[in-house]
This record gives C-alpha cells, sequence and structure tokens, in this order.
C-alpha cells in the first residue's frame, strides 16, 4: 500500500502523459513553450479566475503574490502557525513580519473570530491556508479584510479543485495560490505552482516578477526572480487535467467512506458549505508515535502534516510567544493522515481502517 499512489494514476494516463512530453520533446521549447499558455487558460477556466500565472512551485507561487503587494520592511501579515514552513517563509523573504492567528480544533484552519484582533497598523495581507483540501472561511476572512484595507492571499498548496459555497478554491481572494508537488490532488512530476487573480494589475505584476521583473526583454522595472514553471512540467499537469474530475468525485467518495468507516473517531470537520479535496485524510489520535507503530506493522503508510506549528520552529518563533496558538500545538501533537488518493481501493481502505481502530482500542 502506498501513501499516495501515483504509480496507478500514471497508468490509467501513461499514453496521455507520454504524448504531452514527446510533444515537447520534439518541438524543444523547454522553457515558456506553448504549453505553458495552454494550461494557463485551462487552468483559469476551471477555477473560473481572469488570470492564471503558473510558476515555479506553491513556494514561488506565495513568494510572486506578496512581492506584486509591494510590501515594504515592517510590514505585517496575519497568517496561520499550523502550515508547512513555505507559508510563513515567503512572508519573511518578501520583507514583512508574520503574525501567526491560532486555528480552529476541528478543521485546522484559521480561527476567523480571532482575525480581526491580530490586525494592527502595519497589516497589510491575509494569508490563509485552505488545509488539507478544504477552503477556509473565504468570505469572512475577505469582509474583514475589506474593512482594513487589506490583500487576501489564499494558500490553496493543499485545496486545488475545492468548492467553497459554489465557487473554486484560488478564485475567490486577492489571489490564490496553488502546488502541483507530485503528492497534491493535481501535480506534476517535479515542482509547479500557480497563480490565480482576476485583478489586471496584479496578474501584470506577477508575470514581470516570475521573469526576473522584466516588462519586456532585458528590461528589467521591478525586483524579481527566476519563477517560471517548465513546459515539461505543464504538459504532465495538462495531461492530468483529462482525468481530474473524476479524481475530485473519487476522493470526495473516498472520504465519505472513510468517515463512515472511523465514525467515532476524531477526525478533521468538512463544514456543510464546502467540500474537501482531501489532500490528505486527517484524523486526531493521542499517543500517535504508538498508533503509528502499529499501523506500520499492519502494513499501514502515515503521515503527519504538522508535527511543529510554525511558531515553535527556531526560524520563526521570534514572532510569536511559544504559548500564542495553543489549538495549534495540540493539534500538531495529534494529527495523523492516512493514505488517500483517488486510486485507492476499498480492500485497502478496509485495512486501513481496521488497522487504526485496532491501534485506537
Amino acid at each position: 500500500m502506498q501513501f499516495t499512489d501515483l504509480k496507478s494514476q500514471y497508468a490509467a494516463l501513461k499514453g496521455s502523459i507520454d504524448a504531452r512530453i514527446q510533444r515537447v520533446l520534439d518541438h524543444g521549447q523547454y522553457i515558456m513553450g506553448p504549453e505553458v499558455a495552454e494550461l494557463e487558460s485551462a487552468l483559469a477556466a476551471f477555477a473560473g479566475t481572469k488570470h492564471c500565472i503558473t510558476v515555479a512551485s506553491g513556494t514561488e507561487a506565495l513568494l510572486i503574490a506578496l512581492m506584486a503587494l509591494d510590501l515594504q520592511p515592517g510590514d505585517e501579515v496575519i497568517t496561520t502557525p499550523f502550515s508547512f514552513a513555505a507559508t510563513a517563509e515567503t512572508i519573511v523573504l518578501a520583507g514583512a513580519r508574520p503574525v501567526f492567528v491560532d486555528v480552529e480544533p476541528d478543521t485546522a484552519n484559521l480561527d476567523v473570530a480571532l482575525l480581526e484582533a491580530a490586525i494592527g497598523p502595519r497589516t497589510k495581507a491575509i494569508v490563509p491556508v485552505s488545509l488539507y483540501g478544504q477552503v477556509a472561511d473565504l468570505d469572512e476572512i475577505n469582509a474583514i479584510a475589506a474593512r482594513h484595507g487589506l490583500a487576501v492571499i489564499e494558500d490553496a498548496a493543499q485545496s486545488f479543485g475545492a468548492v467553497y459555497r459554489g465557487r473554486r478554491s484560488c478564485a475567490l481572494s486577492t489571489f490564490g495560490a496553488t502546488s502541483f508537488f507530485p503528492s497534491k490532488p493535481l501535480g506534476c512530476y517535479g515542482d509547479g505552482g500557480a497563480l490565480f487573480t482576476s485583478d489586471d494589475r496584479l496578474a501584470q505584476a506577477a508575470r514581470e516578477i516570475r521573469v526576473h521583473g522584466q516588462s519586456a526583454r532585458y528590461r528589467h522595472t521591478r525586483l524579481g526572480v527566476g519563477g517560471r514553471m517548465d513546459t515539461l512540467q505543464c504538459a504532465v499537469v495538462l495531461a492530468k487535467l483529462e482525468r481530474f474530475g473524476w479524481e475530485l468525485e473519487r476522493r470526495a467518495a473516498i472520504g465519505a467512506r472513510y468517515r463512515e468507516l472511523l465514525a467515532g473517531v476524531e477526525q478533521v470537520t468538512v463544514r456543510p458549505d464546502r467540500n474537501s479535496v482531501y489532500a490528505q485524510y486527517t484524523v486526531m489520535v493521542d499517543e500517535r508515535e504508538a498508533v503509528q507503530a502499529a499501523l506500520k506493522a499492519a502494513g499501514v503508510p502515515t503521515a503527519v502534516h504538522y508535527p511543529v506549528p510554525l511558531h515553535h520552529q527556531p526560524a520563526y518563533a521570534a514572532y510569536a510567544t511559544p504559548d500564542a496558538c495553543p489549538v495549534a500545538a495540540r493539534l500538531a501533537q495529534r494529527v495523523l493522515s492516512l493514505p488517500m488518493s483517488a486510486d485507492l481501493s476499498e480492500a485497502d481502505q478496509d485495512t486501513v481502517a481496521a488497522a487504526l481502530r485496532r491501534a485506537l482500542a
């Protein structure tokens, strides 16, 4: 059993993926080839935004979005401490200071009830994370941001394809930033990512920033990065898009079945006004190391997303006191992610559920 079954996915899409890659090898335009614009058009149409800008990774997507906001030294950006390091890392790299707001105990997403109290005179943006595949409370976050004149960047590295109150993740705020890391719901075969916006000015800024701040060849009008997504990776994602709708349906069905099989086990809650694409299927357990060991002995792979909250990480400890976000700290001790992918069989799912119940007994 694999934690994320990419081999079965490739077997199902082998013809399309191989043909797409061969086409790139034939035309030889490995940087900014025609597949880049084709993918951007397809992704923008899928998400429901005016613009999509493909970039080198999910991290670059966040960094470029923040750079497009023209942050100044001392500016503050509010985010959650319960995320991968890139969420806070890019804020610091953009020259700003992260301000951590605690998360909800049942969804692990940013707790909107605590948000407004964290806004200060130097706050310029909010970066909520749509964790585990479920969109955060974006309408409420956007309303607070609008009252204070702030930008909102959805860290949608785990939620591309998710629906929130009838709209897609990445089309809900100033910017949506996603990742195509191989294990994501929509992944490439290396690093890749995308930015989404319907703001013409910000889209142009993002396009310039991803090519070293160029507005034309060798004309550098702003600070930028080498942030392009290469043509081969765009070709892989184009091929995977053919099956993505089916995979989203499968993820929803597998998530619902997990919920039934694990009734009585504490699990991440999915709100009724949205769905999840289940980038991970996550439960909360006590004595996690013992549970993991028992699952490993039963042949069930697991992972922890994430074992140390960002405000407890040495690189970011200066931005908050250790006791600042107790819910995130507690979740970090208890979350456990189970095997999840569109090709997970019912037999393997039964094995996972039975092994977990035995471990918890």
